[in-house]
């Protein structure tokens, strides 16, 4: 496994990976969401189960109002502002770790961290104009995202050439843009997008790739968690995918991957500890 890890950088934080993954537990207060939707809708459910999460050994809890399932067509900006903005000014009041936004717009950006976010995890990366200038007053950290199209259109009929050399291309442009605009390249983490406008060759053949998106000199997330390619491998429901979610979990291990995102808090942390217990002989701890 890769040792060189990279720090990111927030208000208030410096996040390094160490000997595995950070991990980020996703948090959706939605109702439709494509495998947990409507489990945490209320804030009080989102609340307990954030909660859950950090206590399980989350490391940044990710919270988002509008799915961004196949098929889904978004919400108004009031409705995603309604249903994010009570939950993270409750839990920047409880937790220590991290907050994120799961948003792709900039208005929503600004006030979730006006509530205590302290990253934003843009799906878009940064297709609203205004949201690089969030970034820049804010200084907060952001995850750019690969998306081929819209979510109500990006499983349709998606096609590449070389999939991992134009995610690539996408993301070090963005990035660069990014950069070029003043914000720090320790700031920007970098997302292929498992399952965002991909097919399912796609998303293998981005896992296979993923140690080399390091190349990049950029921080790697990857949201592999009960995806559609997982649900189509192993004949299961979303709910039935663990076993293929922490596959994807190991792999990243294995590559040096800085952050993943996951619903299963507990059983990735775990994985996690038994993976280091194996590999490092001399710092078996119980420590991730």
């Amino acid at each position: 496994m890769p040792n060189q890890k990279r720090v990111i950088y927030g208000p208030g934080f410096a996040l390094q990976s160490g000997l595995s993954p950070l991990v980020m537990g996703i948090l959706n207060v939605t109702p439709d969401s494509f495998s947990d939707g409507d489990e945490h809708f209320t804030p009080s459910t989102a609340i307990e189960h954030a909660l859950k999460m950090v206590n399980a050994g989350a490391d940044v809890i990710d919270i988002g109002g509008e799915s961004s399932r196949p098929g889904s067509s978004g919400v108004s900006l009031d409705e995603e502002l309604g249903r994010v903005i009570p939950v993270i000014e409750s839990l920047a009041k409880r937790l220590s770790v991290p907050l994120s936004i799961d948003t792709r717009h900039a208005s929503v950006a600004t006030a979730a961290i006006e509530a205590g976010c302290t990253m934003v995890n843009d799906i878009t990366a940064c297709s609203d104009p205004d949201m690089i200038d969030v970034l820049k007053i804010s200084k907060v950290p952001v995850v750019l995202m690969h998306m081929k199209g819209q979510p109500e259109s990006m499983q349709t009929n998606p096609t590449y050439e070389d999939v991992v050399g134009e995610v690539t291309s996408f993301l070090v442009e963005r990035a660069d843009l990014l950069e070029r605009s003043g914000i720090e390249g320790d700031k920007i983490i970098i997302d292929p997008g498992i399952g965002f406008g991909k097919r399912f060759q796609d998303n293998l053949d981005l896992l296979r790739a993923i140690e080399f998106f390091r190349d990049t000199g950029y921080a790697i997330l990857v949201g592999g968690s009960r995806k559609s390619f997982l649900g189509e491998l192993l004949d299961a429901a979303p709910n039935e995918r663990l076993a293929g979610s922490l596959a994807v979990a190991a792999w990243c291990h294995r590559a040096g991957v800085e952050v993943i995102r996951v619903h299963d808090v507990k059983e990735t942390v775990e994985l996690f500890r038994v993976l280091n217990a194996i590999e490092y002989e001399n710092d078996v701890t119980t420590d991730r």
